[in-house]
């Protein structure tokens, strides 16, 4: 994967930065909530933390441990914590108050959660060429699906790590390279015609789906954050079957190979699954041992909720704006 092209002054900084380890990236004092979730700043973020996963072909060998370039992640994925932290607090305080333990109020959250309109969309009204924009768009993360997750291994110990292990081994094959869900998906765009080649898109995807992308890298890349990255997990796991349901319906309608439906028939199996594991036997086990955790968990959840909705209103809003749709 090549350094995507910058859209403003932060990525084309940071980009330098990656690309020949010259330029410092600009300090990021005074950034706004606008600025802080806009393209510029988040692709940025991507792309220092995209090092920590498979790189980049042109970036200068020592990109990802440059001191400056760390320390301005740092002081960006701290503004976006305290954003995110503020965003949420009604919805954890609320969950605090309901059921008996972590998974009833995880279980409250997802209930009281924000919908979105873009499963059922595609499911019944979607055009075949909006249905492939969809699967463009996701493509940016499912091409590494669970590997922000993974890192929490290292973090819990215990049932929590053993469930986690059980999830991850599903997660990534059972064994098997070519059951890998990452694979799958790969499968799933050559099936429809698309490049499924690592971050093939991200020069199209908007702030909302790089954000999403990036909260999962901001939880993964400090301990500190643990119980935020498995209820975020939490969160994303137990809002996957029904849309996936309706996405491989919506697919089927529109005449487009099995292969691309069948990533999201796994998923709507697999992930009924995986949430009774990650509600009760990750999210729990991790918060009897430590209790400390559970209002991370409950934030993490909170933010995957609210971020993911919020990404799928936009390219909701995106596909349905078309001049074809909007004449109709």
């Amino acid at each position: 994967m090549h350094l995507p092209s910058t859209r403003g002054p932060v990525s084309e900084a940071v980009i330098a930065t990656v690309r020949s380890g010259d330029a410092a990236p600009p300090p990021p004092a005074d950034l706004d909530a606008e600025v802080l979730l806009g393209e510029d700043v988040q692709l940025a973020l991507w792309v220092a933390h995209e090092l920590g996963y498979r790189g980049f072909d042109d970036a200068t060998p020592d990109a990802e441990r440059d001191v400056d370039l760390l320390r301005w992640r740092h002081a960006v994925e701290d503004e976006l914590e305290q954003h995110l932290r503020a965003s949420t607090a009604e919805a954890v305080a609320s969950a605090q108050e309901q059921g008996r333990d972590v998974a009833d109020r995880l279980r409250s959250l997802v209930d009281d959660g924000p919908s979105t309109p873009l499963a059922r969309h595609l499911q019944r009204h979607a055009t075949r060429e909006e249905v492939l924009t969809f699967l463009r768009e996701r493509s940016v993360y499912h091409l590494k699906e669970s590997d922000p997750h993974a890192a929490a291994l290292a973090h819990l110990d215990g049932p929590a790590k053993v469930a986690l292990a059980e999830l991850l081994y599903d997660e990534y094959g059972g064994g098997r390279p070519e059951r890998l869900h990452s694979h799958l998906y790969a499968e799933a765009l050559e099936a429809a015609g698309l490049d499924a080649g690592y971050g093939a898109y991200v020069e199209e995807v908007g702030a909302s789906t790089l954000l999403s992308n990036n909260v999962m890298s901001l939880f993964a890349r400090q301990r500190r954050l643990r119980g935020a990255l498995i209820g975020h997990l939490a969160a994303f796991e137990a809002t996957s079957t029904d849309p996936c349901r309706r996405i491989a319906a919506g697919i089927e309608r529109v005449g487009l190979p099995d292969a691309v439906a069948a990533y999201f028939h796994e998923h709507v199996e697999a992930d009924a699954v995986h949430e009774q594991v990650v509600l009760g036997d990750i999210c729990g086990s991790a918060v009897a041992a430590d209790p400390a955790l559970e209002d991370d968990v409950l934030f993490g959840a909170a933010v995957c909720l609210q971020v993911d909705a919020a990404a799928s209103d936009v390219l909701y809003a995106e596909l349905t704006a078309t001049p074809a749709r909007a004449a109709g």
